[in-house]
């Protein structure tokens, strides 16, 4: 028969895997949880602004950009993930990491996001001193997201509305090109012809005033016949 005081460190031992094996599930289901989430923040971001797809602040030095994508990465790599958006929201992570990392796409979202809040202080009907502007809360931030949205969307139309423009511009001046190519050709083309027939205009043209001399030789011959 076993001993008691054995019997018990045995029990505790048995425990202890058990508690060890319940906190590595735990730990497992917490980091997919943390994984899941993630994903779901990513692909609900504003695809046009990539701070907001890293969910990092304006103005974040480059190192920071390359440490915080390369944490998040491996958080929602398909590799490491069992979820089916994974490979989506890593592709969109990837690209507002290469967008942010690009001086002039930089420039150009830093800009959107100074206008959108500077119209948000005019619309908010306050200024550069105000305290909400100064030390800005969670609704101050959030409006001031949300005005980024409008004011990258609005960017985003300007520039299609640009590039249609552009284009129907090019497409006259090609048809205006076009139109003068085909004139030119058929010019070529009289001009050849003009000069294919010329040796038969020129006999035509001999013939008929061979023609016409000898209707004139025989007027003359009747006229002097009868005046004799």
């Amino acid at each position: 028969m076993a001993e008691p005081e054995k019997d018990l460190k045995r029990l505790e031992a048995e425990q202890a895997m058990e508690d060890a094996d319940l906190l590595d599930a735990l730990d497992k289901e917490s980091k997919e949880f943390d994984k899941d989430s993630e994903i779901a923040r990513i692909l609900a971001a504003f695809r046009a602004n990539a701070y907001d797809v890293l969910d990092l602040q304006p103005g974040v030095p480059d190192e920071d950009i390359k440490r915080h994508y390369r944490k998040k990465s491996l958080l929602i790599h398909p590799d490491k993930s069992s979820n089916p958006q994974a490979p989506d929201a890593f592709d969109r992570l990837a690209a507002a990491y290469q967008a942010l990392l690009d001086t002039k796409k930089r420039a150009i979202l830093d800009e959107a996001i100074s206008d959108a809040r500077h119209l948000l202080i005019r619309d908010l009907k306050l200024t550069i001193d105000s305290e909400e502007v100064k030390d800005p809360d969670v609704v101050f931030m959030k409006k001031w997201k949300e005005k980024v949205k409008f004011v990258l969307a609005d960017n985003e139309a300007r520039r299609q509305r640009q590039m249609k423009a552009q284009m129907q511009e090019e497409g006259r001046e090609q048809r205006r090109v076009d139109e003068e190519v085909a004139e030119r050709k058929r010019k070529r083309e009289h001009e050849q012809d003009w000069e294919k027939t010329r040796d038969q205009r020129i006999g035509s043209w001999r013939d008929f005033a061979a023609g016409k001399k000898k209707e004139g030789d025989k007027g003359k011959k009747k006229k002097l016949k009868t005046l004799g």
